[in-house]
């Protein structure tokens, strides 16, 4: 937080990255500030900035979707929408891997001929280095996430135009050659489609292949800053409201909690120390940035919401289960509202700044729920419920079997 007694006019939104699990636990963070916030209409905001996945909810929000129409698509299919599927993110890169097989041969006989034309002055390793060329430089498949966007911007009056939008959106991205920010929306990057441009900040490398915009590469935009803030802070955002799920995991309490049996990272592979790596590096950074912003903006006020690092519900869950988004959507939900009414001496008067008010009564109601809010209610045990309800029980267990082995 950082800020003073000036009340500028306009408020922004800002949202980090973090991949599937990042973006439900954005969708349940937001929908309880849209409740908790007297005077907020998310829909109706002077600024969004999105980078990775923050960029597909803000797009999603700066086309007026609905905090609500956001949590009831992860549960369920509504009319005339289409689900939110976190599966659209692990599409495997197919097409991607064959082309990078195609190149072998060419490589191979290239790295052979270095050696003959060179035998006593080339070591083996280093003409082999070649094939190192034709590994993909990415896993998975983004196309399905540009044309995931594409199909629901296209519908109830949206739009996939960023010039058409009655708020100011901003996604960012890096350039790969260049190792630059880039932000599409402002002039002369604004006739990219939105969808494009949400498909090219979420491309985070090894993950992703890059995204080729008029001849350029561009990656996730992550990688030079975790939520963009200053991107608001710069169009004259008075207030600017952060939600970032890229936080560490400290294990001390998980064997406590009986989490995990030994606390240690390194126990759950690669892509889990990886996974840790990346966290720290970024929030370290975003950090720095926030002290920077009190200097630079110290007549604006920045509020960040992100989870506790012994949040295990939220690191540990696998939100490929139909059963575990709910959770992780609701959880962020509850631990939001938590947030705001445990430090409502400090939240409230900037808010009031701002002309807005926090509903501390509706905070107060721990009877509340997330489903019955969003108009749901009993409805999401719909469909044959007794049956799906013991699925989604089965699909758990399972899950907790394979973890445990």
């Amino acid at each position: 937080m950082i800020g003073s007694q000036r009340s500028p006019a306009s408020i922004g939104l800002a949202l980090a990255g973090g991949g599937p699990s990042g973006s439900i636990y954005e969708i349940g963070a937001i929908r309880a500030l849209d409740e908790a916030i007297e005077g907020l209409d998310l829909n109706n905001l002077d600024i969004y900035v999105g980078v990775s996945a923050g960029a597909f909810i803000t797009a999603c929000l700066a086309n007026e979707l609905s905090t609500a129409q956001l949590c009831r698509a992860i549960v369920k299919h509504e009319p005339g929408e289409h689900p939110f599927v976190p599966e659209n993110f692990v599409t495997p890169a197919y097409g991607h891997y064959l082309r990078s097989g195609m190149r072998v041969p060419r490589l191979l006989a290239g790295a052979i001929r270095d050696l003959l034309r060179r035998p006593m002055d080339t070591n083996l390793l280093v003409p082999m280095t070649r094939l190192s060329r034709a590994l993909p430089v990415g896993i998975f498949d983004n196309e399905p996430i540009r044309a995931y966007l594409a199909k629901i911007f296209s519908m109830h009056g949206r739009t996939d135009d960023f010039r058409r939008l009655r708020r100011k959106l901003v996604v960012v991205a890096t350039d790969l050659d260049s190792g630059r920010p880039v932000r599409f929306g402002e002039p002369g990057l604004d006739h990219v489609p939105i969808s494009t441009a949400v498909q090219a900040s979420t491309a985070l490398p090894v993950l992703y292949p890059p995204v080729t915009i008029e001849g350029r590469s561009y990656v996730d935009g992550v990688l030079l800053k975790t939520v963009h803030a200053s991107v608001a802070l710069e169009q004259g955002a008075g207030l600017v409201l952060c939600v970032n799920p890229i936080v560490p995991v400290d294990t001390i309490r998980s064997v406590e909690l009986g989490v995990m049996r030994r606390g240690q990272l390194a126990d759950r592979g690669l892509p889990t120390v990886l996974a840790q790596t990346f966290r720290t590096l970024v929030h370290s950074r975003m950090g720095a940035g926030l002290a920077a912003y009190e200097t630079r903006y110290a007549d604006r006020d920045v509020l960040v919401f992100e989870p506790r690092r012994d949040d295990y519900e939220m690191f540990f869950t696998n939100v490929f289960s139909f059963a575990n988004r709910k959770a992780v959507c609701e959880h962020a939900y509850r631990s939001t509202r938590h947030k705001l009414l445990r430090n409502r001496g400090r939240i409230e008067p900037i808010l009031a700044r701002h002309g807005l008010r926090l509903r501390v009564e509706e905070l107060e109601d721990e009877s509340r729920d997330l489903w019955t809010s969003v108009g749901l209610g009993d409805r999401r045990r719909s469909h044959p419920s007794h049956i799906k309800d013991r699925l989604d029980k089965a699909l758990a267990e399972i899950e907790a079997m394979v973890a445990e082995a």
